[in-house]
């Protein structure tokens, strides 16, 4: 993530438009992000976000804009209550132009492989509403398995609502890239 890149970040988050009908959860500040970025980069021991930007060429499956522009986010947090069961729970929030079109599923592609590359960990985990089947495909695509539904697990829009947990460990065969 670049310095450039969190005005994009602060419009992302504040838009409920643009975070879509799954990621909207209230107004709340950018700041924390510009925080963050100001001490690590954004690449803490306990949470990262790494930018996804646009490809290049007509194949980027973009639509329009320049290549390298930002699109969006991939993040990882850790989780897990024991120091030897940590693993990492990691999501996706795209812009709505890259929707649709595989950046997405990619950008989780690659943020897997970096996760199982640089840590030691045996499991990544990732957790989306019942009705996001967009994102369920994406995992899936990905080699994460549907583990199974936690209800009322999430408060969002004046209700609880029920999110599918996926699961992928490091020895699980993955799609290739």
């Amino acid at each position: 993530m670049a310095e450039d890149d969190l005005a994009q970040l602060a419009g992302l988050m504040e838009d409920p438009e643009a975070l879509g009908e799954f990621q909207w959860f209230g107004w709340r500040s950018a700041e924390p992000f510009r925080r963050e970025w100001a001490e690590d980069g954004l690449l803490g021991e306990e949470r990262l976000m790494l930018a996804v930007r646009a490809g290049s060429g007509a194949d980027s499956g973009v639509g329009p804009g320049v290549d390298g522009e930002f699109v969006g986010f991939v993040a990882a947090r850790r989780a897990g209550a024991r120091v030897v069961s940590r693993h990492w729970n990691i999501g996706v929030q795209l812009l709505p132009r890259a929707r649709g079109r595989g950046v997405g599923t990619r950008a989780q592609q690659l943020l897997v492989e970096y996760l199982f590359a640089h840590s030691p960990v045996m499991r990544l985990e990732a957790d989306t509403e019942t009705g996001n089947l967009a994102e369920q495909r994406a995992l899936e695509k990905c080699g994460f398995l549907r583990e199974g539904v936690q209800r009322a697990a999430v408060f969002r829009a004046g209700e609880w609502r029920d999110v599918v947990r996926y699961g992928l460990l490091r020895t699980d065969p993955r799609p290739g890239l």
